[in-house]
């Protein structure tokens, strides 16, 4: 349970950094082209608010958990005072004068931005004075467009102001990544150094890899990371593998659909590097602590057989829960025997020393100049790769991978780690931009698709148009959310 509340405060925390940043982008350049900027909300909020503030006549008013200021509309009456109706047989609304409204109401000062926290952790908004979107009164477009709304730009100053979230996101990522690098360097390990080869999943063993092989190159082409294997592999399709195997160089051929296979057994490590089993720390009351295991020892046997390598031990305990094992472990250059018990999960209670410990890592440091320009590099390479990535979705086994916020939560480690917190959140900035340039209304690339076509026709597509667009757009995204967080609770309880 305190992995649980440390993931939902990191993914919490994380997103709630990148939706504020990418709306003030939005905010930003409004202000920039004099454009009122009517709410500025982290989080939604339906029907109140944990908190919301404005400047009132010069003084700020806050109010906590606090109802939404009600619409400022009233009927449209007719010559002889009848209210009015449409077509529809609807009441026909009309904005009500600011000047008309009572000292005091939040809607009297519009060019002051009304700014607040949601209670519904699931985006945020920045609403934006003659814009059609989800937080407009049919009567507020309906009137005249005012100098100040959003509308009587031209479509040049209204292209910044929709990318602008975009931008800064774009932007977010580069910095974070490139503060990461400063703070932490990089380090990573050399193929050619994971001197007890890979380990392969099931899927790609059944097609000719073999755990303990080293990869020479792929398609012809020298690969230097673990990463690049999996992205080689699973992303670009690519079939011809040459692999190290008992002092011999061997070729491989990998089907054409192997991705699609990898997708179907939703296989969740597909390559990891072998390393020995050495203990590095052990857990009270579990079993290698009652067998007096000790922290350097290194197994090396379980119930007589020869095993050393820590996957194909966790292996031989994975087939054996909640039994009484033999053991075989060096300490010191002994070998020594004794009998352990493993817990329902297949775990001895145990943290293996990480692979680090065993073979040469290739690590980097930057300076403030040198990590800039590596920030940027580091960031274009994570948006092409999840661009390329982003193709599999459109198939049918690729959309059963889908997940929603506990896919993403799912991400983050199960204890607070800064460098993971932020390498995660740049990531996520980077897929939160591309997502919103998709030409879906009631996205920013929506928006951009409409700007677009005006700049073409020179015309304008009208409010009511832009209306339905957005509210098909809406539910689109509203089904969306559904369905992935829906994958998210199938997998929670079937699987």
């Amino acid at each position: 349970m305190e992995a649980f509340f440390i993931r939902a405060l990191q993914l919490i925390l994380s997103l709630s950094i990148l939706v504020v940043l990418h709306e003030f982008g939005h905010f930003a350049f409004a202000r920039l082209f004099k454009v009122r900027v009517e709410k500025f909300y982290m989080f939604f909020n339906p029907t109140f608010s944990l908190v919301r503030a404005k400047k009132i006549n010069g003084k700020w008013n806050i109010k906590f958990f606090a109802k939404n200021v009600s619409a400022t509309e009233r009927p449209v009456l007719d010559a002889d005072g009848d209210v009015k109706i449409d077509a529809k047989g609807k009441t026909i609304m009309e904005q009500i004068p600011v000047e008309e409204l009572p000292e005091g109401h939040w809607h009297k000062y519009p060019e002051n931005t009304e700014w607040g926290i949601g209670w519904l952790p699931l985006g945020g908004y920045c609403s934006i004075a003659g814009m059609v979107d989800e937080t407009k009164d049919l009567s507020q477009m309906a009137a005249e467009p005012q100098p100040w709304e959003y509308r009587s730009r031209s479509v040049w100053q209204r292209l910044p102001i929709i990318v602008g979230g975009v931008f800064v996101n774009f932007i977010l990522a580069m910095v974070i990544y490139s503060a990461v690098l400063y703070t932490w360097g990089e380090e990573y390990l050399p193929l050619q150094n994971a001197k007890y080869g890979l380990q392969f999943s099931k899927t790609l063993q059944e097609n000719g890899l073999k755990n303990g092989d080293r990869i020479i190159s792929i398609d012809g082409l020298a690969v230097e990371k673990q990463s690049d294997v999996i992205e080689k592999i699973l992303i670009e399709g690519s079939q011809n593998i040459k692999v190290a195997r008992d002092s011999q160089q061997i070729n491989i051929q990998l089907p054409a659909d192997l991705t699609q296979t990898i997708l179907r057994a939703e296989e969740k490590e597909l390559v990891a590097i072998r390393q020995p089993f050495v203990i590095a720390e052990l857990s009270k009351g579990m079993g290698a602590d009652a067998a007096k295991l000790q922290a350097g020892d290194s197994i090396v046997g379980l119930n007589g057989k020869q095993l050393s390598i820590f996957q194909d031990i966790a292996n031989e305990l994975s087939v054996n829960k909640d039994k009484q094992i033999n053991i075989d472990y060096v300490r010191k250059g002994v070998l020594l025997h004794s009998s352990v018990k493993v817990d329902e999960n297949g775990k001895l209670g145990v943290t293996p020393k990480p692979y680090t410990d065993f073979m040469q890592t290739k690590r980097t440091e930057y300076g403030f100049l040198a990590a800039v320009p590596a920030g940027i590099n580091l960031g274009w390479e994570t948006l092409t790769s999840y661009v390329k990535q982003f193709k599999i979705v459109f198939t049918k086994e690729g959309s059963k991978q889908m997940g929603g916020f506990g896919t993403i939560g799912k991400l983050f480690p199960k204890v607070w780690d800064w460098h993971v917190f932020w390498m995660l959140t740049a990531f996520l900035s980077i897929i939160l931009a591309f997502m919103n340039l998709l030409p879906i209304p009631a996205l920013d690339g929506g928006y951009v698709m409409f700007l677009l076509y005006e700049m073409i026709t020179g015309k304008k597509p009208n409010d009511k148009f832009l209306e339905y667009a957005q509210t098909a757009g809406f539910f689109l995204l509203m089904a969306l959310l559904i369905y992935v967080n829906g994958n998210d609770i199938f997998k929670a309880i079937f699987k």
